[in-house]
């Protein structure tokens, strides 16, 4: 039953996510975690997911003229290397649902909440690099440890800090996710627990999703509006993981 409503779920978070240059590695990580798929194998699982859908988002988006590399490389100096190392890590399972839960739960605030809020203060000089790099940092962390490739917090924190524009923010997002998701797969495939009879019919599904949601989104979707239909996919994984967890 598992490996038949995986694809078809996955369809649809790959349509909402990389319509906003998301990967969908928070929801991907959810769902498989709610359905009972090893903790183990869900990073990878996600990580690789995230690599498909974000290299058609990449090319969509950029395409477009949103892509800005002096926007999005000062994130990665730190965000790989963190990537590489927090995907050879071995987390309880406990730890790992934990911080899955924390970071849902924070982009449900962010859409919802927050969803107006812009930060008053420019950074600039020395500020506006020890935000980038430890930012970077701890998305790499993120990416490599739980399956998330970190864009859901990038995206968001661009905007409030006005680094760039949503488009803009939505392609730095996709590339980001891209290469912090390969530097997280290497690793876990160092550690032998990729698994290609059970990622390749998710990852056709996705490929789908993922093309559609990412054309639509990068040249005639409203931004505000696929976050609002992404809040909602969130809430219901929050909804379940807890459920899991208690």
């Amino acid at each position: 039953m598992t490996e038949l409503i995986l694809p078809i779920l996955f369809f649809f978070v790959a349509l909402i996510y990389s319509s906003v240059g998301l990967g969908g590695g928070s929801s991907y990580t959810a769902i498989m975690a709610i359905l009972g798929v090893s903790y183990q194998i869900i990073p990878t699982t996600s990580l690789t997911l995230n690599l498909v859908v974000t290299s058609i988002g990449v090319i969509n988006f950029w395409r477009n003229g949103y892509g800005r590399t002096s926007l999005i490389v000062p994130f990665m100096v730190t965000s790989i290397p963190m990537a590489y190392f927090s995907g050879r890590l071995d987390l309880p399972k406990e730890i790992f649902q934990i911080l899955l839960l924390a970071t849902l739960i924070i982009v449900v605030i962010r859409i919802y909440a927050l969803k107006s809020m812009k930060i008053s203060f420019h950074l600039e000089g020395t500020q506006k690099w020890i935000f980038i790099l430890s930012s970077g940092a701890l998305l790499g962390f993120i990416a490599g440890s739980v399956g998330i490739g970190g864009g859901i917090y990038l995206v968001p924190l661009i905007i409030m800090f006005g680094l760039g524009n949503e488009k803009e923010a939505a392609a730095a997002g996709a590339l980001f996710v891209w290469v912090n998701s390969l530097a997280g797969v290497i690793a876990r495939a160092q550690t032998g627990t990729f698994d290609a009879a059970f990622i390749m019919p998710l990852a056709g599904a996705v490929v789908i999703g993922g093309f559609a949601g990412s054309f639509f989104g990068s040249s005639k979707f409203d931004a505000r509006t696929i976050q609002q239909i992404m809040g909602g996919v969130i809430i219901i994984a929050i909804l379940f993981l807890l459920k899991e967890i208690l």
